[in-house]
């Protein structure tokens, strides 16, 4: 008779990431519900929940969004989108919709994440038809390849897998027609932190010793050294959350240095208050009037603890080392 394996404190930590995934959604949701931004698919993965969130956390996930998107489609605009997109660890993300509305859907966008996360995710694609038909519409036969775990269309690929298991991981990918040939842009968001420097560093090898031509963005936190880091560090730690990798989050050199030393052409990185500042002002001044925040110095020192940082390969001579803010 089979018996059940212990559960185990790695165990623990990976469901206290997975968790993660609620939170951002619920904080998008709540943010575009207030206006901060349009995203009219997130509404058919997050119900509307009654908790207010802060300003500070609303401006916040604006940035980010909004500086996320401005690389991404920067890289598949110099593309003409003859490009693949792998957003990692990518959740209830809602990019491949906004993409093919906006008529910039690369050749192929994947999405990877924890198994129980995908299933979650497909259950309400195959459940709502505003979801499931941009899918249908740019599929080129009646029949998709979809289990409980993963689905594989002409534009659109979705797999549940881990990334420190990286043979496994390729072997997926390229089980859902990964071309390496073709310029491709990897995305994570909060993602690299909760691996250790080891795991994240083997991620971004991988991924530069495989495409001539690529991009990699990567948002999560900044400057932990300091005493509000420490802060983020404890509050993560109380819901069992630990930053494996938050070693590389001493600075935006560190961030930098990761992809360098692992052979990436360019690297670049900035705070998300710095990127807070570089976004279109007049549009930044219409969302500082939707709600009235308290303490502009804590949104200051928010901002200050995240970054993005995007590196490139551009052997095709494309002008991806030209993306930027």
């Amino acid at each position: 008779m089979a018996t059940r394996q212990p559960f185990t404190s790695s165990d623990t930590a990976d469901e206290a990431v997975r968790a993660t995934c609620d939170d951002a959604s619920t904080c998008k949701r709540f943010a575009t519900s207030k206006g901060y931004w349009k995203d009219p698919y997130i509404q058919y993965f997050v119900r509307q929940s009654g908790e207010r969130k802060a300003p500070e956390i609303s401006r916040g996930y604006y940035a980010r969004v909004h500086g996320v998107n401005r690389l991404l489609d920067g890289f598949v605009r110099k593309t003409e989108c003859n490009c693949q997109v792998i957003n990692l660890g990518a959740g209830l993300d809602t990019t491949f919709w906004r993409l093919k509305e906006a008529n910039l859907l690369p050749k192929k966008y994947f999405e990877v994440d924890f198994s129980v996360i995908v299933a979650r995710k497909l259950h309400n694609i195959k459940t709502k038809p505003p979801l499931s038909n941009p899918i249908v519409a740019t599929h080129s036969t009646d029949l998709l390849l979809m289990d409980g775990h993963s689905l594989d269309s002409d534009r659109y690929c979705i797999i549940g897998a881990d990334l420190r298991d990286l043979p496994a991981l390729e072997e997926k990918l390229k089980k859902c027609h990964l071309d390496t040939r073709l310029p491709t842009l990897f995305v994570s968001e909060c993602v690299l932190v909760y691996m250790t420097l080891e795991q994240s560093s083997s991620l971004v090898k991988w991924v530069a010793d495989t495409f001539d031509t690529a991009m990699f963005i990567n948002y999560e936190q900044v400057n932990m050294a300091d005493r509000f880091g420490q802060i983020m560090i404890e509050n993560l730690q109380r819901r069992q959350c630990n930053l494996a990798g938050v070693e590389v989050c001493r600075s935006l050199e560190s961030q930098k240095d990761r992809f360098l030393l692992a052979g990436w052409e360019k690297a670049d990185a900035l705070d998300m208050m710095t990127v807070y500042n570089i976004l279109p002002q007049d549009d930044v001044g219409r969302i500082e009037q939707l709600e009235f925040l308290d303490e502009r110095e804590l949104l200051q020192q928010l901002l200050q603890h995240y970054c993005i940082c995007w590196a490139t390969k551009d052997k095709l001579s494309l002008g991806l080392l030209d993306v930027t803010f």
